[in-house]
């Protein structure tokens, strides 16, 4: 999956050069959170409510809202926008776009492609991707097969489901690093809601089942 099949395209921006009051009617008017800012077209920063909050009065401020709105009028988006940021390639795979996001602590990065902005990555956009994924919209059955972490658990396992005529649609692993041994959860979905049978015949094999949980749409 890569970052331009889940990226938000065609991203609102603003003028580093803009003033901070359009940057904060553009936030209010399309209910932003942040906003990459451009210097032309190449990007130079991104800004967020909370840069604008630091350049912004105290609401303890004992001006008046005309002093305040003059003040604001001064400032200029360049003044408040973090100027250290990361950008990623639509091209990126979306897991290695999320661990950049996570070791740098933001929500939000630029998409860049030939030193064009062509999209945003947001959190949201990581979590979408995340539920597809996992296929936690689709109607069918969602259970966790937990074993040693060892060759042929997913051929057994996926030959006992499919001997049932049942397909499986999203299937995802989750290693544990235990003092003795290593074992692993295998997050199963599958495409039928009658898998009672299935489940017996997986922990006959001396498998552990759990987290079984229906999804009838």
């Amino acid at each position: 999956m890569l970052v331009r099949d889940r990226m938000t395209k065609n991203p609102y921006t603003i003028q580093a050069s803009a003033g901070i009051t359009e940057l904060m009617g553009l936030i209010r008017e399309k209910n932003l959170k942040r906003v990459p800012v451009l210097d032309g077209e190449k990007v130079v920063g991104m800004i967020s409510t909370s840069d604008i909050d630091k350049v912004s009065p105290t609401k303890a401020t004992s001006l008046s809202v005309f002093e305040i709105n003059y003040l604001l009028s001064k400032v200029q988006v360049k003044d408040a926008m973090k100027r250290n940021f990361i950008a990623i390639s639509p091209d990126e795979l979306v897991e290695d776009a999320a661990v950049e996001m996570r070791a740098a602590r933001v929500s939000a990065v630029p998409v860049v492609d030939n030193g064009k902005l062509v999209g945003i990555m947001t959190e949201s956009d990581l979590f979408d991707a995340l539920i597809d994924v996992l296929g936690a919209r689709l109607i069918g059955t969602r259970f966790v097969v937990s074993t040693k972490d060892k060759g042929g658990v997913l051929s057994e396992v996926s030959t006992i489901i499919s001997n049932h005529g049942v397909n499986i649609l999203h299937l995802a692993v989750v290693r544990h690093e235990g003092k003795d041994d290593a074992s692993a959860d295998m997050i199963l979905r599958v495409d039928s809601l009658e898998v009672e049978e299935i489940l017996q015949e997986i922990e006959a094999k001396g498998y552990s089942v759990s987290g079984v949980m229906k999804n009838r749409g």
